[in-house]
């Protein structure tokens, strides 16, 4: 069994690998796990769970931080979500076979927060529409990715999971630099991002903050990353 992982952001690939790769192309990291670094948006991520599955991949992973939508979790809390919730409200569920063993597995050594993961077009930047969005869907956590690579596991029929940590709390409102730093791929330009400090000295602190919440995430990211050998050998014919 190949298990294919997608990563959007280059800081979140690092929690599993020090390789280098390219935006939109992937690596073998062991023999049986496949790494894409996929880029932001659902765009990106469906063509890295495509490419994933043509280097034989028979199961993906979404791998990285997500928004909080409910407000008991905090920066650096493990979502493992067992259903997913679309931009226009439709539901997919998650194989409960390979979720029960990782949510087993995981438990371990880290809490495990289960709940429904909501599709975002975008960086939900406030408060208040993380608050709405939870009453809306009653997700308890968002990211732009994972909905995308769960449709092309269901249209090839193979087991998916999602493993995301969360970044950013209910009550954070993203510091405005980030939008304005954004190219057209959803990355973040550096250039702009300083211009924009340099310009709003303000910002600086909230950037600081979510600095931080950022690197709580990623260290349980690497907490699961030392899990993967037995998170990915659940048998075929269990799944």
């Amino acid at each position: 069994m190949t298990t294919g992982i997608v990563v959007a952001l280059p800081e979140e690939l690092s929690t599993l690998t020090s390789k280098k790769i390219d935006k939109g192309c992937c690596v073998f990291i062991t023999d049986a796990l496949v790494l894409a670094y996929s880029g932001a948006g659902a765009n990106n991520a469906r063509s890295a769970a495509e490419l994933l599955i043509a280097q034989g991949a028979t199961r993906l992973i979404s791998w990285g931080c997500a928004a909080a939508l409910d407000e008991t979790l905090k920066p650096g809390d493990l979502v493992l979500a067992d259903t997913l919730i679309d931009a226009e409200g439709a539901q997919i569920s998650i194989n409960p076979d390979w979720h029960g063993y990782t949510q087993n597995l995981l438990s371990t050594t880290l809490k495990v927060h289960v709940g429904s993961l909501a599709e975002s077009k975008g960086i939900v930047a406030a408060s208040q529409d993380k608050k709405q969005l939870h009453n809306q869907t009653g997700a308890v956590a968002l990211d732009m990715e994972t909905i995308a690579i769960a449709k092309v596991a269901k249209q090839h029929q193979l087991p998916f999971l999602a493993i995301r940590a969360i970044a950013d709390p209910v009550s954070m409102n993203l510091p405005k630099a980030i939008n304005h730093s954004l190219n057209n791929e959803g990355d973040v330009v550096l250039s702009k991002l300083l211009l924009f400090i340099a310009l709003h000295p303000a910002e600086l602190p909230g950037l600081i903050n979510l600095g931080l919440h950022f690197n709580k995430a990623k260290n349980t990211l690497k907490l699961v990353a030392k899990q993967l050998d037995h998170l990915t050998a659940l048998p075929s014919q269990d799944q």
